[in-house]
């Protein structure tokens, strides 16, 4: 059984502040045994930001229900806009009250709800991914395990590759397959604007995406050893300035909507007014479901490195599903939530469903599953996603300042400020870079 409700607004003024966990421990619905429905289903409510993600949901509670004859749920999913469903999360994790069993957290959102002292409302949910461990990216599973302990479960990898409109780049005499560094990326992108007179690449404004892989691959973080601020660090002005550089030579320019992800976006990409977009691999599903108009056009292949980078790749995004640990289902809670986001069967449909890359590696390796013609993902782009991921997955690197509950901070600074001084207004990286710590310093602290 399953059902959902969708609410399109929220009045949650105030939630913003800062996360008080002083009763989270133990508080909230505490262990009274859950009652049943009359047909004996568990009863199980759970909070997304994300509808796709909520219809997910629901075929793997029915996957469940078929397998798990005898310890049914009823889940019910309500799904909220971004900002309200976090600010609604983050009052009922500061009074203690009103938690849902189970909860989407994004995963710059994550931090918040862990504390550095251990202090969460959030259910240790180890034991349960253990079963799973071997074959899941483990990169993943660290964006929600504090100290040894797991808090949350992954949705997908979300490794970053590069998706190519081929047609556009054949007919400018562009091979994209020798795209291999990013100053191989930045040679074919300013050689197809001169062909051209179009954009090549995306310098996102609203969006900090791309940034994490490079700087990731230089080796840096937007953080120092001791978790303090720290967005001016030469790895980071080394990142902006090559971007600077490369919109500069005209591989890349800004983009409507500010990111690649945004609808004004998806409208310019299907018209042909960019042919390069570097973005994580649940990307994908952007392209299927909001520009049907390339199908047959685009291929996937590696992201763009650095000489001698300290990675390949990172995982971009991400979501990260929880379970409250004041719910008096909890048990029944993280046990179908391992099953939802890390069994073979549910990251099967990660990838049938929502075109994600699955965060089970073995997945990767069942051509069934992932060369079957059939699929919509497969019919629509000219190579296989797999056999890209398959290519670089020994490459794939943890992006440590994920982790760091001022990331949201830094975001906000770079989206609202840094990114535009840089590519709209033409203010050196170094320059935007030195005003963003500072700014972030008076925030935050240094």
């Amino acid at each position: 059984m399953t059902r959902s409700r969708r609410f399109t607004s929220l009045a949650a003024a105030g939630a913003a502040g800062v996360l008080m966990l002083a009763a989270c421990s133990g508080g909230g619905g505490g262990e009274e045994p859950a009652a049943t429905n009359a047909d004996g289903t568990t009863p199980l409510n759970m909070w997304v930001f994300a509808e796709l993600h909520g219809t997910y949901y629901e075929q793997m509670a029915e996957l469940w229900n078929e397998q798990n004859p005898d310890r049914q749920v009823d889940l019910e999913v309500t799904v909220y806009p971004y900002d309200d469903m976090h600010n609604k999360l983050q009052l009922a994790a500061n009074s203690g009250e009103g938690m849902p069993d189970l909860v989407d957290i994004e995963v710059s959102k994550f931090s918040k709800f862990v504390t550095d002292d251990g202090r969460t409302p959030l259910m240790d949910l180890t034991e349960y991914a253990e079963p799973y461990r071997e074959d899941v990216v483990e990169a993943r599973l660290d964006l929600y395990g504090r100290d040894g302990k797991q808090y949350g479960m992954p949705t997908h990898v979300g490794a970053f590759v590069s998706f190519y409109n081929a047609e556009l780049l054949e007919a400018a005499g562009i091979d994209y397959t020798t795209i291999e560094t990013w100053d191989d990326f930045q040679e074919a992108g300013a050689a197809y604007k001169a062909a051209t007179g179009k954009n090549f690449g995306v310098a996102s404004t609203g969006v900090d995406m791309v940034e994490p892989l490079m700087v990731a691959q230089l080796g840096g973080t937007f953080f120092d050893e001791d978790g303090a601020v720290s967005v001016n660090s030469p790895e980071v002005v080394q990142a902006l300035e090559f971007e600077q550089g490369m919109q500069e030579a005209g591989a890349i320019a800004t983009i409507p909507g500010g990111s690649p992800d945004d609808e004004e976006a998806y409208g310019a990409i299907a018209r042909g007014d960019y042919a390069a977009i570097v973005y994580p691999a649940w990307y994908t599903s952007r392209f299927v479901d909001y520009m049907p108009e390339l199908s047959g056009k685009v291929a996937i292949a590696p992201a763009p490195t650095f000489e001698g980078g300290e990675v390949e790749t990172i995982g971009g995004g991400g979501t990260g599903t929880a379970v409250a640990d004041s719910s008096p289902v909890k048990e029944l809670a993280a046990e179908w939530v391992a099953f939802a986001k890390l069994s073979p069967e549910a990251n099967v449909a990660v990838w049938e469903v929502l075109g994600f890359d699955p965060v089970n590696m073995a997945i990767w390796e069942d051509e069934e599953v992932t060369k079957d013609p059939e699929n919509k993902f497969n019919a629509y782009f000219r190579t296989n996603l797999f056999d890209v991921l398959n290519e670089v997955k020994d490459g794939i690197g943890h992006f440590e300042s994920f982790s760091n509950a001022n990331l949201p901070a830094v975001d906000d600074v770079f989206t609202t400020t840094t990114f535009t001084q840089i590519f709209e207004n033409g203010v050196p990286a170094q320059e935007a870079l030195d005003q963003a710590q500072q700014d972030l310093e008076n925030q935050i602290g240094g």
